[in-house]
């Protein structure tokens, strides 16, 4: 099998024997329980000693040394004045004269000694599945993807695409548009022009666009004679064999865009095959405007919000309504038309219902200046209003409106899941998982969750944030403190000499890692509360200081559970709870958070759209929205909506929502879902 399929899977609790038997199984059991705290459920029978050294490149056992090889006992020890004069002669060395051929390490650390492993950690569940076994479950998995509306990430979009390669797979489904566009120009399949629409392919042209030339702005095209044809290709099924019954209506979708489709045709020099194509042709490049948008607002400006939403809803589908929410209230006169804009919803669409309920339940704003996240070709995008965008703005609406859309949209929600499942077993712990409806900015790997989801962070224990890396000389791991005011304090390499303390300890700025590289932070959480009561938050961050990007060197980040007293060990791989690979193309990612108040850990996990070099520029108070979405929906909420019957017992269950049960504890044909099945997730809510 693959190495990226079995990589894939690993993040599933999966190993995969694709080398026959071992007459070691005992003690290769023996050593991965030992090295990595990993307990074998099912599969004991054909474990290979080969997966110890799988194992270790995934969750870390051969990492860098730090700048301080006896982090964090040997740094407490250091003066501030010893910290930054180490600091400085490190920096001069390596930026001053150039030399980056090897790591360097501190010149004031005294001689330190470790201790034998001590710590308790917490044990991972993993199975063991043969080749044929490991097929069939990733191709349940990629069946799950194409299911999903939601755009998927890198990591998974790579498998995917692997997996059609190799197993030669034509779905027979695509949920999300963005998927099959990605397929179709990554791989210059048409087949999945089949899962899209007329109007889509605008899109299609902007993914090309991006990927291929690095050009983001669909207006100004210079495409290759091969990107043409491809186009073309498209264009001509849609009017051809894909010729549907809605093309008028697709048609009429065009003008939204209209001044892209005639530079487009013009540029493509488009000669249209069939009478339908021509009076497509004619329609862009003349001056009527028949867009469904431009009935809407006609009838918007003049008060008519019944026969407004009408035309939306003919024109757009119901879903557009939804998405035009805030616009159509804030217009409303009376109850009336307020009435007339929810009685004309008729959407099923669970995500849109989903990411209102979030919206809608968050703290009333009114007029403050709002923050818009959004997703784009993998990275995230933030926007925040300026005071002039405030005064500009006219979709206000009142606390009472905000109420009335949330209990409106709960009471759509359940009335949508009703009965989607079966019987379903739900473990407690999913009250904590936040549900995956924003991944595509995410990077993968062991341990990732969605979101806003939260690990309780046990008595006695302190969290240590790392980051390793290769190929490239300098990234750098920082923490900032927030308050809920939105204020913060900066903990970085600028800021550390004059900041270590039992609270919060940083193991050195390594500036010369091009070989391999390290930092790390611990947090102790109850003597950070002591030295900080003004801070409610710490979130972490890696960004790559050299002039390169995440996607052009090999970086690693995650963190550990550790004990107050550690063993000594500054790497530990029994203590690692998550630990995933970023390869973005951006230079800034948030990794995850800490809430000093309810002693959580809280997954962040998305690469930003920026090309920063120092973290700390910009604002993060938008990030809080994540650290309590999990009170307004999460895992466990969401099953029991979509449940016909709650059960206590797994066994019972058709769907099973846990951690903690195996595949042979549930009863033949049911379906286990983990709080990192994303796929299976969205596919349920697709």
């Amino acid at each position: 099998m693959e190495i990226i399929f079995k990589d894939y899977l690993f993040s599933k609790h999966i190993l995969v024997n694709d080398k026959g038997t071992d007459e070691n199984a005992f003690e290769t059991l023996f050593s991965i329980a030992n090295l990595f705290n990993i307990r074998i459920k099912e599969g004991q029978g054909i474990v290979h000693r080969e997966m110890i050294e799988f194992i270790s490149r995934l969750v870390g056992e051969k990492v860098p040394e730090p700048f301080y090889k006896g982090f964090p006992a040997s740094v407490k020890k250091l003066s501030s004045d010893k910290l930054l004069f180490d600091q400085m002669v490190h920096y001069t060395v390596t930026y001053g004269f150039g030399n980056f051929s090897e790591a360097g390490h501190s010149l004031m650390e005294e001689n330190f000694e470790r201790i034998a492993f001590k710590e308790k950690a917490e044990i991972k569940d993993f199975v063991i599945l043969n080749e044929t076994d490991a097929e069939k479950k990733l191709a349940g998995f990629v069946d799950d993807m194409f299911c999903g509306t939601r755009p998927l990430s890198e990591p998974q979009f790579k498998v995917i695409s692997s997996f059609l390669r190799e197993y030669s797979h034509r779905p027979s489904k695509c949920a999300s548009k963005n998927l099959a566009i990605r397929l179709l120009v990554e791989n210059r399949a048409l087949y999945f022009a089949r899962f899209l629409q007329l109007p889509d392919i605008t899109k299609v042209v902007e993914d090309l666009n991006y990927r291929l030339y690095d050009n983001t702005d669909v207006k100004k095209l210079n495409l290759k004679n091969q990107d043409r044809k491809l186009i073309i290709s498209v264009i001509d099924y849609m009017f051809g064999k894909g010729i549907s019954k809605d093309i008028d209506r697709d048609i009429i979708s065009c003008f939204e865009r209209k001044a892209v489709w005639s530079g487009l045709l013009h540029h493509l020099h488009y000669k249209p095959k069939n009478a339908k194509a021509s009076e497509f042709v004619r329609l862009m490049r003349g001056n009527e405007n028949n867009s469904v948008y431009s009935g809407f607002e006609s009838e918007m400006s003049k008060g008519n919000i019944a026969e407004a939403v009408e035309v939306l809803k003919k024109g757009k589908g119901s879903g557009s309504i939804l998405r035009n929410l805030d616009y159509l209230i804030s217009r409303c006169r009376n109850e009336e038309d307020e009435k007339a804009v929810l009685d004309s919803i008729s959407s099923s669409n669970v995500i849109i219902l989903l990411q209102l309920l979030i919206k809608y339940s968050s703290k009333y704003r009114g007029k403050e200046s709002r923050t818009f996240k959004f997703t784009r070709f993998e990275r995230l995008k933030v926007y925040s209003e300026t005071e002039e965008d405030v005064v500009r703005r006219k979709s206000f609406l009142t606390e009472e409106q905000t109420k009335r859309l949330r209990d409106f949209i709960h009471r759509k929600l359940k009335e949508v899941l009703k009965n989607r499942l079966g019987k379903v077993y739900i473990e407690s712990k999913m009250r904590n998982m936040a549900l995956p409806l924003q991944e595509t900015a995410s990077s993968g790997g062991l341990g990732v969750l969605a979101k806003g989801s939260r690990i309780p962070i046990p008595d006695f224990k302190k969290i240590r944030a790392f980051t390793y890396w290769e190929k490239v000389n300098d990234i750098d791991l920082s923490a900032f403190g927030l308050a809920e005011s939105g204020t913060r304090i900066e903990f970085s390499w600028r800021t550390m000499a004059d900041n270590q303390s039992e609270a919060i300890t940083y193991s050195g700025d390594q500036t010369s890692g091009f070989k391999g590289g390290s930092e790390y932070f611990d947090i102790n959480l109850d003597e950070f509360k002591k030295w900080y009561p003004q801070i409610r938050y710490i979130i972490f961050c890696d960004n790559v200081f050299s002039p390169l990007r995440f996607s052009d060197c090999f970086c690693k980040a995650g963190y550990m559970i550790r004990d107050n007293e550690d063993s000594g060990m500054v790497f530990e791989p029994k203590t690692v709870a998550s630990s995933f690979l970023i390869n973005s193309d951006s230079t800034f990612a948030y990794l995850f958070g800490i809430d000093l108040e309810m002693n959580s850990l809280i997954w962040l996990n998305m690469n930003k759209d920026s090309y920063e070099a120092v973290a700390g520029e910009s604002s993060m108070t938008f990030l809080l929205e994540y650290f309590s979405v999990t009170d307004i929906v999460n895992v466990k909420s969401f099953f029991e909506m979509a449940a016909s019957e709650i059960v206590d017992d797994p066994k019972q269950a058709d769907v099973v929502v846990s951690d903690s049960v195996s595949e042979s504890e549930i009863k033949e044909g049911a379906s286990l879902i983990h709080s990192y099945d994303f796929e299976k997730m969205t596919a349920i809510m697709g």
